[in-house]
C-alpha cells in the first residue's frame, strides 16, 4: 500500500510538473520568435523597434530586478545543490527560501523580460528550479514524498523539471545523477526518469527552437580524426576560460552597475541594444538560433567574430542577474568558434565538427560529460553522432580537471554559501541578492 502511495504522489507530482512548465516554454517561444526577427549577423539594418523592445525590455528589467522583484534574480538551482551538502541550519533554510514557490512567481515576471528583451541565458535552470520547488512543496503535504529525503526530492525535481521542459527525460535523469545529487542509483534515477517522462505527456515543442533539417548520418573519416581532437581540446579551454574569466567580470560588474538604479538602468538597456545592433542579434537570447543551424551543418556559418558578442551579451545578462544560465551559452560559443573554419566541409561533417565543439565547451566548463553529450545529442537529433559527443565531452571534463579550478557549479555553491548566513542582506554571485541566488549553468 505504502509503495502505491508512493506511485500516485509521484504521478500527480510528474502531472504538475509538466503543467507548470508550460508558461516558461510559451515565455522561450516569444523569445526566440523575436530574437528570429534579427538579420543575425548579415549586415542587413533591423527593425527600430527591435532595437526599442530590447532596450524597454532590459530598462524595465533592471528596474524590477534591482528593486521589488529582487528575490528572482538568478537561475534557482543552487538551492539544489546546497541541500546536498547543506553546512548548517543556515545553508539549509537560505537553499529552502530560494526553492520555494513564491520564489518561482517573482520570478516569472523577470522570465518574460528576460526573453522580451533577450537577455543572454536560457531557461534550463529557471525550469529545474520550478520542478525543485513544486516537489518540495509537495513533499510538505504528502506523506508518501516524505520518505525520500530534502536533498534526494530536490534533485529528483530538478531533473524532473528540465526533462519535462526539453521533453527528454533521459537528459533530465542525467542531469540530477552528474549536477544536482550527492546520492546516486536507482533511487535517484528511476522517480526522475518517471516524473520527467509524465510531465513530458503535458509539455510541448514550444520554448525550443525549432530544429533545422535533420543531417545526415554523422560521418569524420579517419583523416579528420586529428581535426576533431584538436577542437575538442580548443573547445574545451574554452569552456575552462568561460568559468575563470565571464563569472568573475560579471560578478565585480554586478555592483558597479547597481549604485545608481536609474540612470545605470539606462545605460544598460542603451549598451545591450547597441551591442545587439552592431552583432545584428547574434548577441542576443542563449545563442539557440546560432547553435542550431551549427549543428546542421548549415552552409552558412556564423561571422568569425561571432564569439564576442556571444561573450559579451551572457556578461551583461549575468551582472544585472537575469533568471536563467549558460547551458546554451556555453554550447553555442563553442559552435560559433568553429563554424567559421568549416565552410569548405560537407554538410555531415560540419555538423559532426559542430556538435563536438558545442560538447567540449559545456563540458569544459560544467565537467559532466554524459550530461553534456546527451544535451547536444538531444539538440541535433543524429545518433551516429553520439560516441563522438561522448568521446570529446570525457575529454573536454578530462582537462577541465586537469587544469584545476572550479568548475561552473563549484563557483555557484562557493558563492552561495558566502551569502547563505547573510539571509536578510544583498550579497550572492553574479548579479544576484541572496534571495534570488547565484545563477547557474542552465
Amino acid at each position: 500500500m505504502s509503495a502505491l502511495a508512493l506511485a500516485l504522489s509521484l504521478l500527480l507530482a510528474g502531472l504538475l510538473i509538466g503543467l507548470a512548465e508550460l508558461p516558461y516554454q510559451a515565455l522561450s517561444e516569444l523569445g526566440f520568435h523575436l530574437q528570429a526577427l534579427w538579420p543575425l549577423g548579415s549586415g542587413r539594418m533591423p527593425d527600430p523597434r527591435l532595437v526599442l523592445a530590447t532596450a524597454l525590455g532590459t530598462a524595465l528589467f533592471v528596474g524590477l530586478a534591482w528593486k521589488p522583484l529582487a528575490a528572482g534574480r538568478g537561475g534557482g538551482v543552487t538551492g539544489v545543490l546546497l541541500l546536498q551538502d547543506a553546512g548548517g541550519d543556515g545553508e539549509r533554510r537560505s537553499a529552502l527560501a530560494s526553492l520555494g514557490l513564491g520564489r518561482q512567481l517573482v520570478r516569472l515576471p523577470l522570465v518574460a523580460l528576460t526573453h522580451l528583451a533577450g537577455l543572454s541565458v536560457g531557461t534550463e535552470s529557471p525550469s529545474a528550479a520550478l520542478g525543485a520547488s513544486i516537489l518540495l512543496a509537495l513533499r510538505a503535504r504528502l506523506a508518501p514524498l516524505q520518505r525520500l529525503s530534502l536533498p534526494l526530492t530536490a534533485a529528483i525535481g530538478g531533473g524532473a523539471g528540465l526533462g519535462a521542459a526539453f521533453r527528454a527525460p533521459l537528459l533530465g535523469a542525467a542531469y540530477a545523477l552528474e549536477e544536482l545529487s550527492a546520492e546516486r542509483g536507482f533511487s535517484l534515477v528511476a522517480p526522475t526518469l518517471a516524473l520527467g517522462g509524465i510531465g513530458t505527456l503535458l509539455t510541448s515543442e514550444l520554448g525550443q527552437p525549432a530544429r533545422q533539417a535533420v543531417p545526415p548520418p554523422v560521418l569524420v573519416p579517419p583523416a579528420l580524426l586529428p581535426l576533431a581532437l584538436g577542437i575538442t581540446v580548443a573547445a574545451a579551454l574554452a569552456g575552462v576560460g568561460l568559468v575563470r574569466l565571464l563569472l568573475p567580470l560579471a560578478r565585480c560588474l554586478g555592483p558597479l552597475l547597481r549604485r545608481r538604479t536609474a540612470p545605470m538602468a539606462l545605460a544598460i538597456a542603451a549598451a545591450f541594444a547597441l551591442l545587439a545592433l552592431a552583432s545584428g542579434g547574434i548577441s542576443l537570447n542563449d545563442g539557440s538560433l546560432a547553435l542550431g543551424p551549427a549543428l546542421a551543418g548549415a552552409a552558412a556559418p556564423s561571422p568569425w567574430w561571432a564569439p564576442l558578442p556571444r561573450l559579451l551579451g551572457p556578461l551583461l545578462s549575468l551582472a544585472i542577474g537575469a533568471p536563467g544560465g549558460l547551458m546554451h551559452d556555453s554550447m553555442s560559443l563553442g559552435a560559433v568558434l568553429v563554424s567559421p573554419w568549416l565552410a569548405a566541409l560537407p554538410e555531415e561533417q560540419r555538423a559532426a565538427l559542430a556538435a563536438i565543439a558545442a560538447a567540449a565547451t559545456f563540458s569544459g566548463a560544467c565537467r559532466t560529460p554524459l550530461f553534456c553529450a546527451l544535451f547536444v545529442f538531444t539538440l541535433q537529433g543524429q545518433p551516429s553522432g553520439l560516441p563522438l559527443l561522448l568521446t570529446a565531452a570525457a575529454i573536454a571534463a578530462a582537462l577541465g580537471r586537469w587544469l584545476g579550478g572550479e568548475s561552473w557549479n563549484g563557483v555557484q555553491l562557493a558563492a552561495a554559501r558566502a551569502a547563505a548566513p547573510g539571509l536578510k542582506g544583498a550579497g550572492g554571485a553574479v548579479g544576484g541578492a541572496v534571495e534570488g541566488g547565484p545563477p547557474s549553468l542552465g
